[in-house]
């Protein structure tokens, strides 16, 4: 971590603030703020952080936003981010080799594999310089408090290395980590993770489950921890294939397991299966807090650390955050193995504002009927891809999917209501809107071919918001876009009553010849001339099954917050705002300078607009 802390002033990639800042709101929201800047801003670097409450200082610095910019993910990796995949095709497309140069191409490609087995280091290594058993206090790390409504401190970008109850399957897994008091963290594995699959086996045996967590190190071990690699494949492998090079391992002091020898600090504990404590609320990267609920429990039985560590931390919330960065390494390094499964895959794109799991475009090469319908259902039964609730399919002459604009105009001229797939799947534990818990409906549209041509009587918004108001007493405020498209959008936001609003939306099918695709929002809480976050929140606030109706050639959805007349049972979550309060402090100390008011409401930092 110091090499790599090197390595970002050698290239002006960090910013370091010696300026006292609390770990509690104070440095997160600065964090939180800094990577909405353009290109990411830059990694931030707090050498006094304090905890006001406390009245306590802490001598360990603070890294944050490592990963927030495409410039610091190579400077991560080392090489640029399109040898990786290039890498793995080569291996993935293996052709017996033609004559004795192609022979020894391959057999350079498959040597490197050796790369990727850990080797173990049996002298002290740096992480055990400082070795914590009898005084454990957690409180001692400066572990940040990201939002106010948070149940307490999370540990936000640790390792956390587990294994299976008979030692052949390890894991890397990277989850949020909840502070309870001095010696007990809350683990939050949500129910389709390994560290899940291995938990139970230790609970059936009623052994205890040996839990290590590594904080710093090399950046690319953090990276790794969220890998989507299939059950029983150790994540710390792909440290070795990416970098060439053998990831170093030591043996933990008080349980089983083995880390990598470089991390700055080590948590190391047990988990009694049979205890579980309730943990969160905690605002996550859908930018909506997750609810209270149980999960197991780390006992821990040492900390370790370097003499001189640095804490590693990120912040998530709304979007762009770092994990838009993280999920663009991990769409482009797992191309090639998505292709392997789903035949006719060309590239895929997950926009951060669809916060990764909520929308999927995908560019592909239809060849039968059905082809488009086929890979939907491979994506939805591949790994973690599984939890994505809406995909959006083109061919060929579709432009870049990165490119918003052209990509948008090309699906709404592709657009039928009779190439829709509505079905039923898992979802991710964190979705909000399924009306049960991990499961909800899946959308997925194929815009592989072109619209059929439809005359649309075109009105302004304003005089379309008159006609709509007739048949739709909620309707607010209105904005249309790409009316020149074969498939306009219509935004209505809504003041909602104690009726369902895509019940209500029955009423505007007599207004099909002016409506395509209509999208209801709330109108107290979005801003109609904010696409970017219009996005984060239809795709947060829709479950396909409940709240899609469908009318001839007419779409109409409903993203509105959702209660009983909706026949929604579960508790609405809040959003993640930041405290203004804070963000007065850090204008005051001079930590926002550039950040205009303009700014802070494009990306809804700290309250929904009222509109």
């Amino acid at each position: 971590m110091q090499e790599f802390i090197t390595i970002l002033k050698k290239n002006d990639e960090l910013k370091i603030i010696d300026t006292p800042l609390d770990v509690y709101l104070e440095i997160p929201h600065l964090a939180y703020i800094e990577v909405k800047k353009k290109d990411g801003g830059k990694a931030l670097l707090f050498t006094h952080p304090i905890d006001k409450k406390n009245n306590k200082t802490f001598d360990i610095p603070v890294l944050m936003n490592v990963f927030g910019s495409y410039r610091r993910l190579e400077l991560i990796i080392g090489s640029p981010i399109e040898n990786i995949p290039n890498h793995l095709k080569k291996l993935i497309n293996f052709t017996p080799p033609k004559g004795i140069k192609s022979l020894l191409s391959q057999i350079k490609d498959f040597l490197f594999l050796r790369y990727v087995l850990p080797k173990l280091v049996r002298s002290v290594p740096p992480s055990q310089n400082i070795v914590i058993k009898d005084t454990i206090n957690l409180f001692d790390l400066p572990i940040l408090t990201t939002w106010e409504k948070d149940g307490g401190a999370f540990i936000t970008m640790g390792q956390v290395y587990t294994q299976s109850l008979d030692g052949k399957k390890k894991n890397l897994g990277m989850y949020r980590l909840q502070v309870y008091d001095e010696k007990h963290l809350g683990l939050h594995w949500q129910i389709h993770k390994d560290s899940n699959h291995f938990f139970h086996e230790y609970k059936k045996a009623g052994i205890k489950m040996p839990v290590s967590i590594g904080i710093g190190g090399n950046p690319l071990y953090t990276w790794c921890g969220q890998a989507p690699l299939p059950y029983g494949m150790y994540e710390l492998m792909l440290y070795g294939f990416i970098k060439g090079k053998n990831p170093k391992v030591s043996k933990c002091i008080t349980n089983p397991l083995s880390v990598p020898y470089d991390c700055d600090i080590v948590i190391e504990g047990w988990v009694d299966p049979e205890k579980m404590m309730l943990e969160g609320p905690f605002g996550d990267h859908t930018g909506f807090y997750t609810p209270i609920e149980p999960y197991p429990v780390l006992e821990v039985s040492a900390i370790t650390h370097k003499k001189s560590p640095i804490y590693l931390a990120t912040v998530v919330g709304k979007p762009p955050l770092e994990d838009k960065y993280m999920g663009y390494l991990t769409e482009r390094v797992f191309l090639p193995l998505l292709q392997t499964s789903a035949h006719g895959l060309i590239d895929y794109y997950m926009p951060e504002n669809g916060v990764f799991h909520n929308l999927i475009l995908a560019k592909i090469a239809p060849r039968y009927p059905g082809h488009s319908q086929q890979i939907m259902h491979n994506f939805w039964g591949t790994g973690q891809m599984s939890f994505v609730k809406h995909v959006i399919f083109v061919d060929e002459s579709a432009p870049k999917l990165t490119d918003t604009q052209a990509i948008t105009e090309h699906i709404l001229n592709h657009f039928s209501t009779n190439n829709l797939l509505i079905t039923e799947g898992i979802c991710d534990a964190l979705d909000h809107s399924s009306p049960d818990y991990a499961l909800g409906g899946k959308f997925g549209i194929d815009a592989t071919k072109a619209s059929p041509k439809r005359n649309f009587e075109l009105y302004s918004d304003e005089e379309l918001l008159i006609l709509i108001q007739k048949y739709l007493s909620e309707a607010i405020i209105l904005k249309q876009y790409f009316v020149h498209t074969q498939n306009p959008i219509c935004i209505i936001g809504v003041k909602k009553t104690n009726q369902s609003i895509i019940k209500a939306c029955n009423n505007l099918k007599k207004l099909q010849n002016s409506l395509a695709i209509v999208i209801c929002v709330d109108a107290h809480k979005n801003d109609l001339n904010n696409p970017y976050m219009l996005i984060w929140r239809i795709t947060n606030n829709i479950d396909a099954k409940r709240d899609i109706l469908i009318h001839q050639n007419t779409i109409f959805i409903d993203a509105t917050d959702k209660n009983k007349s909706d026949n929604y049972l579960r508790e609405w979550p809040l959003e993640t705002d930041c405290s203004e309060n804070i963000i007065q402090n850090l204008r005051e100390k001079g930590l926002l300078e550039g950040i205009s008011e303009g700014f802070m409401k494009r990306f809804q930092i700290c309250q929904s607009p009222h509109t």
